[in-house]
């Protein structure tokens, strides 16, 4: 029996696998120590076995709500990724795996490899709508990549999709994968009339560094890229710092920012009520996005969800904020859960990426039909 955590977001450290029943493990936290939950690793073993594996620090973990009625999820191709049966208690959180392949990985949520990340943009590039812009590297030396749909015409609105600012949301860019294949469906009609009236200007990995570290929230540096937006840098936050400066150059008239929320079992927004220039027109724009997008797909729901901020009292290092603010536009954070969606459970693959590839091309339902009125 072996379990290794050593490739593309690998997190696990192994601290006792003598006895099948009781392997001990521990999550290795974001630089910096102050963020951890994100696990994903390898066991390999005897086909029939059960394997119980008790990760001892769970307890301490970023956000321990996040472990009721939570289950892991496992796959044995990598590609189809189910739950497995998962109990915490006393600072536990106890995984029972019983093996029908010698190799499965074990993960919080289904992973989105950064080989993935690179297949997506190789993917989309030769649609003659599409062009792939390198906005700057992280700190890691990776590549930030823009990808632009549309025919950047001054007259059309400009919509900014970002995901995986905290790179452990990985189902945050499964969504941007099933939105981006959606937007370039040429049968589909919402698309077609979507890029008559908007460019889109997507980025679908924010966090690569953190993403291929193992990390849940932070970058190369153990930054917590949604608190950088009122004053990035270079040093700290390229991330955030090239996006801005695109942003800059376009304008943005809806920004969507794709995240994961680990105690919520529930898919909700959470808008920028409290930025000092919050008005009217921004209300009845998020009330009739909202409207939609609850129409558009029955995973959504506006009843649980953040709790709003008083106007004027938003903290404007957040994405959402900083952007409403900046660009008088329409912006919301969306939240997906780790765990199930408690509106319309799945008790076998609970919340997956099948699931956010669905939301995202939900989501063009939703901005067709602000649209015309987003300026």
């Amino acid at each position: 029996m072996r379990i290794t955590a050593n490739f593309d977001a690998g997190n696990i450290e192994v601290i006792n696998l003598e006895d099948n029943k009781n392997i001990q493990l521990a999550i290795r936290p974001d630089v910096g120590e102050e963020f951890f939950q994100w696990f994903n690793f390898r066991l390999e073993g005897v086909v029939g076995e059960q394997y119980v594996l008790n990760i001892l620090n769970a307890g301490d973990a970023s956000y321990v709500k996040g472990w009721e009625n939570y289950q892991a999820v496992a796959s044995y191709d990598r590609q189809h990724w189910f739950r497995l049966p998962t109990f915490y208690k006393d600072g536990k959180l106890t995984i029972i795996a019983d093996l029908d392949g010698e190799s499965l990985q074990i993960a919080y949520f289904a992973p989105y490899s950064y080989e993935r990340h690179q297949d997506l943009l190789a993917a989309v590039q030769m649609h003659p709508l599409v062009s792939l812009s390198h906005l700057g590297e992280t700190l890691d030396k990776r590549d930030i990549t823009l990808v632009k749909v549309g025919d950047e015409d001054a007259n059309k609105r400009n919509i900014w999709i970002i995901a995986r600012q905290h790179p452990g949301e990985t189902m945050a860019e499964w969504l941007v994968d099933g939105l981006l294949h959606s937007l370039l469906d040429s049968d589909n009609p919402t698309s077609k009339l979507l890029l008559d009236k908007a460019n889109f200007y997507i980025v679908p990995n924010m966090n690569p560094d953190g993403g291929v570290r193992g990390h849940l929230r932070t970058n190369a540096l153990g930054v917590n890229l949604n608190r950088e937006w009122l004053n990035p840098s270079l040093e700290r936050s390229p991330e955030v710092f090239h996006v801005i400066n695109k942003m800059e150059e376009t304008g943005v008239d809806l920004f969507y920012d794709v995240h994961g929320d680990e105690a919520l079992p529930f898919v909700f927004l959470a808008g920028s009520e409290g930025a000092p220039s919050y008005n009217d027109r921004l209300a009845r724009l998020r009330e009739r996005f909202t409207e939609v997008l609850t129409l558009a797909s029955a995973d959504f729901q506006s009843e649980f969800g953040y709790e709003v901020d008083a106007p004027g009292k938003a903290n404007m290092t957040v994405a959402t904020n900083w952007v409403a603010e900046r660009f008088d536009c329409l912006a919301n954070t969306l939240e997906m859960p780790f765990k199930d969606n408690d509106n319309l459970p799945d008790p076998t693959m609970g919340w997956s990426p099948e699931r956010s590839v669905k939301f995202g091309e939900a989501s063009l339902v939703a901005m067709l039909a602000v649209v015309d009125d987003l300026r």
